[in-house]
């Protein structure tokens, strides 16, 4: 029996991209939240879309692994408070989207790129603010520490992967937007709400790592 590192990156392995999305890759209908309309009468944000990238770090612990997560500040303009992926916009000096998100993560939460192994791409994601996110997922050595930027993150905090990756704690929600309704997973660890875009990442990583094939 494989150990639970060996699995994940078995996995990665096998089911993650080796190369990100190109920007003139066919992205005219990336997954989204609008992806989660039953009648498909979402409004998808048009393009040209504004690229960005965020780090999804997995660190093995003895316990286990778990996933870095961020509680951003309460000061910031967007999506303050909220749980987050270390990441944020592709700038135009940055090679690409891995480039972008050890930038932001090193910048966030002081995140060395140097402690940081890439193992491949998860599709993009568009937000319904016109966002084309692409996930970096990448482990994060163990003895890597992490020294939030108050200014942007108050607190950085870890969750076992075996709860991200437990189809049954994502429960769909809706609620009206911009005189819409939308919809978006959502799911809870101890005090902590994780919803939106973060939530549609990662379950995108559970769907993509382990399929219901296998269940």
């Amino acid at each position: 029996m494989s150990d639970p590192r060996s699995d994940f990156l078995a996995r990665a392995a096998s089911h993650l991209s080796p190369n990100p999305p190109g920007p003139d890759d066919p992205t005219s209908n990336p997954r989204g939240d609008h992806s989660l309309d039953p009648d498909g009468s979402a409004v998808v944000p048009p393009p040209p879309h504004r690229r960005a990238a965020v780090l999804v770090p997995v660190v093995f612990r003895p316990d286990g692994p778990q996933l870095v997560l961020t509680q951003r500040a309460a000061n910031l303009r967007d999506h303050s408070g909220q749980v987050a992926l270390p990441g944020g916009k592709i700038d135009p000096a940055d090679p690409g989207p891995a480039d972008a998100a050890l930038r932001e993560a090193h910048e966030e939460i002081g995140l060395s790129p140097a402690a940081v192994c890439l193992l491949g791409y998860l599709d993009p994601y568009l937000s319904g603010t016109g966002f084309l996110v692409t996930p970096v997922i990448g482990e994060v050595l163990p003895e890597a520490a992490f020294t939030p930027n108050p200014a942007e993150v108050a607190d950085v905090f870890e969750v076992p992967l075996s709860v991200l990756m437990d189809r049954d704690r994502y429960v769909l929600h809706a609620r009206v937007w911009q005189g819409r309704p939308r919809r978006y997973y959502a799911l809870t660890f101890e005090d902590r709400l994780i919803w939106g875009v973060t939530a549609g990442i990662l379950n995108n990583l559970r769907e993509r790592l382990y399929p219901e094939t296998e269940a």
